[in-house]
């Protein structure tokens, strides 16, 4: 073999080998480049996952702060509601504590009442001495019925009369003519009474509050569902 073969021989096996070379440097290009689009859409499909996460997570969030406040609304809405309905119960009220004033200023009804009001205060502590405690300016009229009731009471229950004794110390009188009723309150000014009697046993252990405002109290609250019906129907607290 001469020089020229060896040399002809020798371009052929670098031009095998470079060949070779240049095909294994495209193999792993395209790998490398197919290696780096799986893991860039990997990384794509990572940060897109977390975005729609966050996205639900803040989406839930908004959709609980939605509901709270209309929790909170619905809430103030109710209690300004029942508010309301308070209001107009205790208008009511005091509208009806008004009117007891006006109770006592016919003196032969009131009268009659205040010795009803006496012979139940004894009916209901059924003692054979009692206190009675009433307004100053009913003094006269109390004095007058005493007897009558005692003798009522002895009657309905079948005992002897029973000992009543009339307190010194009297109850509050009712709310000033020149100031008003409701200027009175405001004021609040003291206890005041729209008439009636107190009546305890001689030691005390046992007191019947039988006032015209105490028997409103009563009466008012035992009818405050019906009076509350009544006004507001079924959506009454």
């Amino acid at each position: 073999m001469n020089d020229a073969d060896v040399s002809k021989q020798i371009q052929q096996m670098v031009r095998f080998i470079r060949q070779e070379a240049e095909e294994k440097a495209n193999e792993i290009s395209v790998s490398a480049e197919e290696e780096f689009n799986i893991e860039k859409l990997q990384l794509v499909e990572a940060e897109k996952k977390k975005i729609r996460q966050e996205y639900e997570k803040k989406e839930k969030q908004v959709e609980i702060r939605k509901k709270i406040e209309y929790s909170m609304q619905l809430n103030a809405s109710r209690i300004k509601v029942l508010q309301a309905q308070d209001d107009v119960v205790n208008a009511m009220k005091e509208s009806a504590s008004k009117d007891l004033l006006n109770v006592s200023h016919d003196h032969h009804v009131y009268k009659r009442l205040l010795k009803d009001l006496i012979v139940q205060s004894l009916v209901r502590l059924k003692e054979p001495g009692v206190l009675l405690r009433c307004r100053k300016e009913d003094l006269h009229l109390v004095e007058s019925v005493l007897d009558s009731a005692k003798e009522e009471y002895a009657s309905k229950v079948n005992v002897h009369p029973p000992e009543i004794i009339v307190d010194d110390v009297h109850l509050p009188p009712g709310p000033s003519h020149h100031h008003g009723f409701f200027h009175h309150h405001a004021e609040a000014h003291g206890p005041f009474c729209s008439g009636g009697v107190v009546i305890a046993s001689r030691d005390g252990k046992i007191v019947f509050e039988n006032t015209l405002d105490a028997r409103l109290d009563v009466a008012f609250n035992k009818k405050l569902p019906e009076i509350r019906k009544w006004l507001f129907g079924q959506v009454a607290a």
